[in-house]
């Protein structure tokens, strides 16, 4: 989750890291209201969060489009799921936070809507919005169809 998140192995160690150092130092005010599951994600989302916040602070570095996981040399023999893969991190990167975190929980961490709601904060409604938002610009970036989240007609070829 924390790789999806950050996009960045350094980064997604670093978040994992805190999120782990968070849950143990947190344990003691766990209180069972949530599942521990959806408390340890919430404490990991928001380890990722801060990550990212921190990374924004610090010169990146330019980095060739294949680090990226943009492009990647079909024939240099990388198998096809792993170009799958990196293709979907990509454009995971591509989408703005807010959905990107509602995606990767849903899709990726198999959490229920009411789950992702309490943690991301956020009431349920705007949850059921951001999965959908964030698929629709995914198969978009995919080259996929949108699907019917899309209310706006289409232009004829």
């Amino acid at each position: 989750m924390c790789f999806r998140f950050t996009g960045n192995p350094a980064d997604a160690a670093d978040a994992t890291q805190e999120a782990l150092l968070a849950i143990v130092r947190g344990l003691r005010r766990f209180d069972g209201r949530a599942a521990f599951t959806t408390w340890s994600y919430r404490v990991a989302a928001n380890s990722c969060l801060d990550e990212l916040r921190r990374r924004r602070r610090r010169p990146a570095p330019g980095l060739p489009e294949n680090d990226r996981g943009a492009s990647v040399d079909t024939a240099s023999g990388v198998d096809e799921q792993v170009i799958a893969r990196l293709t979907v991190d990509g454009a995971l990167q591509e989408l703005p936070l807010e959905f990107r975190a509602a995606v990767i929980l849903r899709d990726l961490c198999a959490l229920d809507y009411a789950e992702i709601a309490e943690v991301l904060d956020i009431p349920l409604g705007t949850v059921r919005s951001r999965i959908a938002r964030g698929r629709a610009l995914l198969a978009t970036q995919l080259g996929g169809n949108p699907g019917p989240t899309s209310d706006r007609p289409r232009p004829e070829p």
